[in-house]
């Protein structure tokens, strides 16, 4: 168990993901959580008249005092990991080791740790989001005014503004922050219903304690401070699980976004945004030249694994057979610390990003100049129009012209549109030159962009 590099980790052993995430999925906080449920069933059924004073106490004396070498050792044997942790732990309390899961079934105790454990992750996780929208707040209020060209079809469309693409982004995730606390504040354990979710055996060794298994469960749940189902059998319902990989799966499929929007911004032919670069940083190997996004591709690369993973839940959920089935332990293991960890990287990392990133103001105004005339065109229509002018006619005008437009800028010179219009005689009948110079000033065709933008950015901060 002397994990190294000399053998195979997990990227998100050492990769990927934060400390404070590494150690909410890390085996030693796991048992500490057993034991801490072991605890709270033991403290209700004191409370019962079942355990006595001497007895908890010793239990609590060793709630955290684990030892994984020696419940390995007892695996060996038992090929069972909550009765090799029971041992261990029974072994360290010589008043108290004997009450120990007392009419209790595994997953009563391994479900409300998965619960414990998803919450404490889903709060870091919220916590994250929270300070990336605050760096994704910065940005909308810097660049709200700052027009730059927007794209559809990735072909140049209209003008928006750049703190209104921030807001976007920004939208989608404060959405998935309230989704993730609406998450957070569902989260329901098991609670202890026994082998099969009746709380057969709970009820047999209360009889004649004058408390019921409902009221004992009540009061374990209420040491755990942890909601939970009415309703469970062996386990509660894998439809949690799904519901909670989903969620996660929509921070990744919007941070996706966010992250191959940038990859395209920065690639030369736009180059009006860029991923923080170090002065010692390598770009490639084999071009000295490059400056990859490699913080991007990294998103999008991760992001695409967090999305894969709400299927494997779906599996689980629909498939649990009956009562019980294990044939989602072990993928399950695997996928709730994976899911969380991935995502933790996926919001540190572009916390960085945003909090880091250099926006190239001369390239946007350079690309609005190239392509935003274009778009400024239907104010020259509408204009037209207005002072007497058949709008067919006028647009027919504008077409000529623009495709003339086009034909330069194929050639690699500049955009000649504003003077093709402005020496049109026939559109001179109804439009001055200056006038026209005017409507073809595409950096204030914006609309309601900057209100907006540093509206949401207010809506942003009073959420977190």
């Amino acid at each position: 168990m002397n994990f190294n590099h000399s053998t195979y980790i997990s990227p998100l052993t050492w990769r990927y993901g934060s400390e404070a995430m590494r150690q909410i999925w890390s085996e030693t906080h796991k048992r500490r959580l057993m034991r801490r449920v072991w605890v709270a069933l033991a403290t209700a059924q004191h409370q019962a008249g079942l355990v006595t004073a001497v007895q908890l106490a010793d239990l609590q004396s060793q709630q955290e005092n684990v030892n994984i070498e020696r419940a390995l050792e007892i695996e060996k044997e038992t090929r069972h990991d909550v009765m090799a942790e029971i041992r261990v732990f029974a072994e360290q309390c010589p008043a108290g080791g004997g009450i120990i899961h007392w009419g209790a079934t595994s997953a009563d105790i391994t479900d409300n740790v998965d619960v414990l454990r998803q919450r404490e992750a889903a709060r870091l996780l919220a916590a994250q989001l929270k300070t990336l929208l605050g760096h994704l707040a910065e940005r909308i209020e810097a660049y709200a005014a700052v027009p730059t060209m927007a794209h559809t079809h990735i072909q140049p469309a209209e003008p928006t503004t750049l703190g209104y693409r921030f807001a976007v982004y920004a939208q989608d995730l404060l959405d998935d922050l309230h989704s993730l606390q609406s998450l957070i504040s569902n989260l329901r354990g098991k609670g202890f219903k026994g082998a099969v979710g009746t709380q057969a055996s709970y009820g047999e060794l209360l009889h004649g304690t004058g408390t019921t298994a409902q009221q004992m469960e009540a009061a374990a749940m209420a040491v755990l401070e942890l909601p939970y189902f009415p309703i469970a059998t062996q386990t509660y319902t894998r439809q949690q699980d799904l519901r909670l990989l989903q969620g996660l799966a929509g921070i990744a499929a919007s941070l996706h976004k966010f992250a191959l929007d940038f990859r395209v911004l920065q690639s030369p032919p736009f180059g009006e945004w860029a991923e923080p670069f170090g002065k010692q940083q390598v770009g490639s190997s084999a071009m000295p030249f490059k400056r990859n996004p490699i913080n991007t591709e990294n998103i999008c690369s991760l992001a695409r694994y967090v999305a894969a993973l709400p299927a494997v839940a779906w599996d689980n959920a629909s498939q649990a057979i009956l009562e019980r089935s294990l044939d989602d332990s072990a993928n399950r293991r695997i996928m709730l610390a994976e899911a969380f960890l991935a995502t933790d990287e996926l919001l540190r990392r572009a916390s960085r990003i945003v909090a880091e990133m250099v926006v190239d103001e001369t390239a946007v105004q350079r690309n609005l100049a190239t392509y935003g005339p274009f778009a400024a065109t239907e104010r020259v229509l509408m204009a037209l129009v207005a002072a007497g002018a058949s709008r067919q006619e006028g647009h027919e005008w504008i077409r000529e012209a623009s495709l003339a437009a086009w034909a330069a800028l194929r050639r690699g010179e500049e955009n000649p549109l504003v003077s093709l219009l402005v020496v049109d005689e026939r559109i001179g009948e109804f439009l001055a030159a200056d006038q026209v110079r005017g409507l073809m000033d595409a950096g204030g065709y914006v609309g309601t962009a900057v209100a907006r933008a540093h509206e949401f950015a207010q809506m942003i901060r009073r959420a977190i």
